[in-house]
């Protein structure tokens, strides 16, 4: 059926309490938009920082009150906030459509380097002879349409990795660790924070026909303390910085890194960081966003 979509402009201060509202007039869920392409890039660990100019939309059914629930914005405003101007106010009609086969049809094959493709699990690989990955990311980060995947995904294709050990350290829908296992690396231990990060390579492990031996997953507290031949983490400047301990842990003596999720004004950060296990190389750049990489002494 289609949908009733109410769409309010507003401050991030008054952000949420817009949001009770819109919950409140029976809205079946609240999204947050930005209204002025103001890019957020890295939040601080806890925080949720919104836009200066947020759009907030609640989502209805199409029979819903438009009418009343106008009226009941407009008084909880004036109660809530007297001295600031109503929001404008915006009603459309969203088009039924079959939004998760929306998304399939618009994520197509792509090519990294020179041997790699990365192919949604719903269509044929475009050349069967190349190193094809199967790819579904369900509820987990990593499709390869992200730069800071595709410099990861592009300097794997590069590598020699016939029998390594390799480590995925924020292993997201596993695309990373299963690359290197086509690519030819023995085994892939991956890690993160989010179960349905680790399932989802689990689950993309089984969709490429790989030994389930082959990659195994675990939580950070729960990782074997193994030295990889190589190691990725495609995560952010922040949890890069203060798992540089770790990270350099999980790398043999002349093992290979590649850190990316990084914006190239964060390149110091990273540099000072890992410098005193390895030698680093000068940041790769695709879109603002860089990858780092380096052999560890």
């Amino acid at each position: 059926m289609p949908w009733l979509q109410i769409k309010l402009t507003t401050t991030p201060e008054h952000a949420e309490q817009y949001e009770d509202l819109l919950l409140a007039a029976g809205c079946a869920s609240v999204t947050y938009q930005d209204n002025k392409d103001q890019p957020i890039f890295e939040p601080e660990l806890g925080t949720t920082p919104l836009w200066d100019s947020t759009i907030v939309t609640g989502l209805f059914s199409a029979d819903h009150d438009l009418d009343a629930t106008h009226r009941f914005i407009r008084q909880a405003h004036e109660q809530l906030f007297p001295d600031a101007p109503f929001p404008p106010i915006k009603a459309e009609i969203l088009e039924d459509k079959d939004w998760e086969r929306e998304w399939m049809d618009s994520y197509h094959p792509m090519q990294f380097g020179k041997r790699l493709w990365v192919c949604p699990s719903w269509r044929e690989a475009p050349d069967p002879d190349a190193v094809n990955m199967m790819l579904d990311p369900g509820l987990a980060f990593g499709t390869g349409t992200h730069p800071t995947t595709a410099l990861c995904l592009e300097w794997l294709d590069a590598q020699d990795l016939d029998d390594c050990e390799v480590v995925d350290y924020g292993c997201g829908s596993g695309i990373l660790g299963i690359a290197t296992l086509l690519l030819g690396a023995k085994h892939v231990t991956a890690v993160d924070i989010d179960l349905q990060a680790l399932q989802a390579s689990k689950d993309n492990l089984a969709r490429n026909k790989l030994a389930e031996n082959r990659l195994n997953v675990f939580l950070p507290e729960h990782t074997p303390d193994i030295e990889g031949d190589v190691i990725v983490a495609n995560i952010l400047a922040g949890p890069l910085v203060e798992l540089a301990p770790t990270i350099a842990k999980h790398v043999k003596s002349g093992g290979r890194m590649a850190l990316s999720g990084l914006l190239e004004d964060q390149a110091e950060a990273i540099n000072t960081a890992y410098a005193q296990w390895f030698d680093l190389e000068p940041p790769a750049e695709r879109e603002g966003w860089i990858r780092i990489c380096g052999i560890k002494r």
